[in-house]
């Protein structure tokens, strides 16, 4: 009966040993990440029979146990995921909104500047430093929109280098994840218990994935982790893993997609199919924002230019030689090949290339407005050649010089456009009969600010497809503004809900210091006890050797 007793305050004492490495094991991972408090779970040995009934013989530790919910660490891993993508985005997104928005380095400025420069010319058309003042304000918006377009490469390549690294640290997170597949499922076929330290190593592996990317675990029959990526893509099967890697786009040179390794190559991945996470972020990122910014800015840039060289060819410069291109772009590299096409300020066709006039002697009140060249310019020739307007009545006029015939007859109606060689202009009050008018070269026209008011007029012109170039450049603005907004609400809504998701989850699977610290009591007290039982059957063993002297 000693021995019986000597052998369950052993257990006892074992199992307290136990309790109290568990416990202290805790105590010392509890600022571990990703670490799960254990607990012994203990039990009652096998009784045994001695006639008079069963006798327990003490108690065992059948495991220690990993306190983990799967379904609460799901709930982290997918807050993680979305927080994750949504702070990618967001910091991203901040660094054009602040290029765009800048009160001094942004496109606005340069804009007002620019058509302040031009109207200031179209006071004083024939001052070459008012037109020196013209074309410096132009270079000056020329450089801010390459400067701009260079710096949303710059954020481009920049998304390519962090997708790159995104892409190394998501193989080595999938590399360590196969080889934990490995090691604990040795483990536990060895010992067929659970290897708890290996299991919240690898826990915390997901969970570092899935800042990268969106992964979604499927558990094995024997313990081993499946994981899939974007739309199913696998990732790690078991031991295997798979690879991925960057490739150029095949559109676009200057893009890095994501792509998986395969024997036949590289297969390119959708960024629309690999959501979630920091590369899921700045995928998004690229494709919803900055893609689209660096389209708009190219079609801006491309507008404006293309609307202020239509009107600057109808116009004349100082020397008397029709307008020219006033910007260029350089195809293919819209706001970036954005470029003043002329250096010298007497290029600039501030004036009209005709001129109209009213007879001296006419008797008639009627009066020709100043006229204007029409889009396309017509040829030289055209506009170089005097054309007459005769009245032959109150109401018929005849047209002389035209170049492609000569009407007659033509009815006339007060304020009416008359239209001719690619000019217009228009004729009202009453003229009388025999009465003309005029429209030839505009020789000497250095004072002529006609075509820079219409120059500047474009400002607030529709020339962008419904709107003028300042409200195209607004909604830019705004579109970004707005969607960084929206991103910092949501990514604060995001964060609360991973930090309730982690609490709920700490509350279930965390260390509590405090409750470690009285179990550690509780298991001093056990063992002491367990102590004590081995002492009494020592000294129960004692007495019987003392009876057989």
């Amino acid at each position: 009966m000693a021995t019986s007793i000597l052998s369950i305050g052993q257990s006892a004492l074992a199992a307290a040993q136990v309790g109290l490495s568990t416990t202290g094991h805790n105590i010392a991972n509890a600022a571990t990440p990703g670490y799960n408090r254990q607990v012994a779970v203990q039990g009652a040995a096998q009784a045994q029979s001695y006639g008079f009934g069963f006798m327990g013989q003490g108690t065992e530790i059948s495991t220690v146990k990993r306190i983990y919910s799967e379904f609460l660490g799901a709930q982290v891993n997918t807050a993680q995921s979305t927080k994750s993508a949504l702070d990618s985005y967001s910091t991203q997104i901040q660094r054009i909104d602040n290029m765009l928005g800048d009160p001094t380095s942004g496109l606005s400025p340069a804009l007002q500047g620019f058509f302040s420069g031009m109207q200031e010319m179209a006071s004083n058309p024939s001052s070459i430093p008012s037109r020196q003042a013209a074309l410096s304000s132009a270079e000056t918006l020329a450089s801010r929109f390459q400067s701009m377009a260079g710096r949303l490469q710059e954020i481009e390549q920049g998304v390519n280098s962090q997708v790159t690294s995104s892409v190394n640290v998501i193989n080595s997170y999938a590399q360590q994840i196969a080889k934990l597949n490995d090691a604990i499922s040795l483990a536990q076929g060895a010992s067929g218990k659970p290897p708890n330290d290996l299991l919240d190593q690898r826990d915390q592996l997901v969970l570092d994935l899935n800042k990268e990317i969106k992964a979604t675990v499927v558990k094995q029959g024997d313990g081993g982790y499946n994981i899939f990526i974007g739309s199913g893509q696998p990732l790690v099967v078991g031991v295997k893993t798979f690879g991925l890697t960057t490739a150029i786009a095949p559109s676009d040179p200057q893009k890095l997609e994501v792509a998986y390794q395969t024997a036949g190559g590289n297969v390119i991945v959708g960024a629309s199919s690999l959501g979630g996470g920091k590369l899921g972020g700045l995928l998004e990122f690229r494709s919803k924002t900055l893609e689209p910014a660096q389209q708009s800015l190219d079609d801006l840039a491309t507008g404006l230019a293309a609307t202020f060289n239509a009107q600057h060819r109808l116009g004349q410069d100082l020397d008397g030689n029709l307008g020219g291109d006033f910007f260029t772009v350089t195809a293919g590299t819209g706001a970036a090949g954005f470029a003043v096409a002329i250096g010298d300020p007497r290029q600039i066709a501030a004036a009209a290339p005709i001129r109209t006039a009213v007879t001296t002697g006419n008797i008639g009140s009627g009066a020709i407005s100043a006229g204007s060249v029409n889009t396309p310019p017509p040829p030289d020739a055209n506009l170089q050649q005097p054309v007459t307007i005769t009245f032959t009545s109150a109401t018929t006029f005849d047209v002389t010089g035209t170049g492609t015939g000569n009407p007659t007859g033509l009815p006339y109606t007060p304020g009416e456009t008359i239209t001719y060689n690619g000019w217009s202009f228009t004729i009202s009050g009453a003229p009388a009969d025999t009465d003309t008018f005029t429209v030839g070269p505009n020789a000497g026209g250095v004072g002529d600010n006609r075509n820079a008011l219409l120059l500047t007029g474009l400002q607030t012109a529709n020339a962008m497809g419904g709107t003028s170039y300042q409200g195209a450049y607004s909604q830019l603005v705004s579109e970004i503004g707005n969607k960084s907004r929206e991103l910092q609400v949501t990514g604060t809504a995001a964060g609360l809900l991973l930090s309730e998701a982690t609490t709920s989850l700490q509350n279930e699977s965390g260390v509590n210091l405090d409750e470690e610290a009285t179990n550690l009591l509780r298991y001093q007290q056990a063992y002491q006890a367990a102590g004590k039982v081995m002492q009494i059957a020592s000294q129960m063993f004692d007495v019987l050797l003392s009876l057989g002297r």
